[in-house]
């Protein structure tokens, strides 16, 4: 992917350079490992079980020419997400697209909708209309999930703004209400067709932003498909040294996952990423 020295979004807000709430036990390698896929796979934070609950100061960091280079990328990533969507919006639905505001941060911080950490992975908050991202997450991807590359990467990205897209089109708050409502299993249930939309709609951005800007090629797509694989609940589960329990998914199995994503991208309609109507998922 191609990205170096293309437009950036001003919709960045970047608490990198605050630092992360510090305090407590540290966790060794292996556990700390184990503790990221348990938070990952569960959706649930477990930044408690790294850090002190107490604990709230925090202090000024300096960013890496690493971390420099990723906040650039993240923000290249979200332009174009900015200028697909609102042609798209404005293309497919005769309606205008309001940007999500992209967080970064260095492994904690706070959000409306509960801590944000390393531990959970990305995540989009729309009580702010905000996407949360520890960059850090690009190198668990890499190195302990096997997805590799740069479009890799921004699968994660436009995934989260795919989340957003779903909140703008009053999708998210309706699925959410629901949730509130029904059974753990239900729930979950509902949260899978959430997420594979989210895949779905992922694959529109790529198709469109394929043509648009030409800065993707087919390698650059087989490695979202890749990503897309590697972060299905049952890839996690086994990575956890656990049984698949399909009951407990809420983002879909690896292959859901990556074939909503093709879906989207064959595609590249808003309309073919129904996740909620269909009996095959």
């Amino acid at each position: 992917m191609e990205w170096r020295g293309r437009r950036g979004s001003r919709n960045i807000e970047d608490r990198r350079a605050q630092g992360p709430r510090r305090g407590g036990a540290a966790v060794g390698g292996v556990g700390m490992i184990a503790i990221l896929l348990i938070g990952y796979f569960l959706g649930i934070d477990v930044t408690p079980l790294l850090n002190d609950p107490g604990a709230g100061s925090s202090a000024p960091v300096e960013l890496t020419e690493a971390d420099q280079a990723a906040g650039e990328f993240v923000s290249v990533t979200l332009a174009d997400t900015e200028e697909v969507w609102a042609q798209v919006f404005k293309d497919q639905l005769g309606r205008s697209y309001t940007p999500a505001t992209l967080v970064l941060f260095k492994e904690a911080t706070q959000s409306p909708c509960g801590g944000a950490s390393g531990a959970t992975g990305p995540f989009y908050c729309p009580v702010d209309k905000k996407a949360y991202l520890d960059t850090g997450f690009f190198v668990t991807l890499e190195k302990r999930l096997g997805a590799r590359g740069d479009f890799a990467a921004a699968y994660v990205v436009a995934h989260e703004i795919a989340h957003h897209v779903q909140d703008e089109l009053g999708i998210l708050a309706r699925a959410n209400d629901i949730r509130r409502q029904v059974s753990e299993a239900e729930s979950n249930a509902i949260s899978v067709r959430i997420e594979l939309q989210a895949d779905c709609l992922s694959g529109v951005w790529a198709r469109h932003a394929a043509q648009a800007f030409g800065s993707i090629d087919r390698k650059d797509l087989e490695e979202a498909v890749h990503a897309a694989r590697q972060i299905g609940d049952d890839t996690l589960q086994r990575a956890a040294g656990q049984r698949p329990m399909p009951h407990t998914f809420t983002h879909g199995t690896a292959e859901q996952r990556s074939r909503w994503f093709v879906t989207g991208l064959q595609s590249g309609q808003i309309a073919d990423c129904d996740t909620f109507s269909t009996d095959d998922l």
